[in-house]
């Protein structure tokens, strides 16, 4: 993990839209207040020209919940490294140790944090509720106060709903603090509890097991953009028919594999643009486009613009952009 400039402070006070500007990034609270009502959701949204000390905004004796839609973070405990990709969820405890955590330079980040109070924890779980992590079940019987992070698990398509309804909530203002309440009790039950009896077991290592064929397609697609192997041999080596992996694929991410091949091409030719260093045919061919035409209009429809103006980061592109 880079090294992090500096470690959280212990006071309680803490100003999330301050240390989020200092950055030059984009923080919006949706809704909530940490130290009065116990939990906070808040959306980020920005590109990072360098590495982000992401620990600074992590609200001592919280449990946060880190839903992240793009860029990669990384947060760590001690030896412990959880990387947090784009389309994946993930908690981390600050405990009585400052976590160390950073958001990835050269990317665009975008993700939904939700802080949890251990009181709010604990007047929603009570002490005898079962199967919880043990993360979370420190944090509510106040039994350990190591800090500690959690595995990040992809989002499947049901949760990518329940996020994209946190911005845009679909009561009136009246009824919000009720609406968001209960998503913060959904978002408990959705990824707080880990299962313990053998039937549960059984449905929880196959779910596992989908997530990591999930992981490994990922994987093969990163590797392989400008030639990207057949579905028949990607099925192959992940350890299934291509129709069982195209339906796994798409109800754990939300998304079939060809559009997350096309997701992932896109951002790597973003990436390629913003140094400056390449044309717009060399990103097309470098990111797997034979046609030049057919790479500007999914580039236009992803980002918006064509994309020789994206980003106006090269000498050319600023004396354009002034005139």
């Amino acid at each position: 993990m880079p090294a992090i400039a500096r470690s959280k402070s212990r006071t309680p006070v803490l100003d999330e839209a301050a240390t989020w500007r200092a950055v030059g990034a984009s923080w919006r609270q949706l809704f909530g207040d940490f130290l009065g009502m116990g939990i906070s959701f808040e959306w980020h949204d920005f590109t990072a020209s360098g590495p982000v000390d992401w620990a600074r905004s992590f609200h001592p004796e919280s449990v946060e919940l880190c839903l992240n839609l793009a860029g990669v973070g990384e947060v760590g405990a001690g030896a412990h490294v959880e990387r947090f990709a784009a389309g994946t969820a993930g908690f981390y405890r600050q405990g009585n140790t400052p976590l160390v955590a950073t958001r990835l330079g050269g990317e665009s980040h975008q993700f939904i944090t939700v802080e949890f109070s251990p009181a709010f924890l604990a007047r929603h779980l009570g002490a005898g509720t079962t199967d919880l992590d043990p993360l979370i079940r420190n944090a509510v019987d106040a039994s350990d106060a190591s800090s500690g992070v959690a595995s990040a698990v992809p989002l499947n398509a049901r949760q990518r709903e329940l996020i994209a309804s946190l911005r845009q909530p679909p009561v009136l203002a009246s009824a919000q603090t009720l609406w968001y309440q209960a998503k913060a009790i959904e978002l408990i039950g959705e990824f707080f509890f880990r299962p313990t009896a053998p039937g549960e077991l059984f449905c929880h290592r196959q779910q596992r097991v989908a997530l990591d064929r999930v992981e490994s397609v990922r994987s093969i697609l990163r590797r392989n953009l400008t030639e990207t192997p057949a579905l028949e041999r990607i099925a192959r080596e992940v350890g299934c028919s291509p129709f069982y992996l195209s339906r796994t694929f798409s109800k754990e991410t939300g998304q079939t594999i060809p559009q997350f091949l096309r997701q992932l091409r896109l951002d790597k030719a973003a990436e390629l643009l913003r140094t400056g260093r390449y044309n717009v045919t060399e990103v097309a061919l470098e990111v797997g486009y034979s046609s030049l035409s057919h790479f500007s209009q999914a580039f236009h429809q992803a980002f918006g613009c064509c994309p020789g103006l994206y980003p106006m980061s090269t000498a050319t592109q600023r004396v354009a952009g002034r005139r």
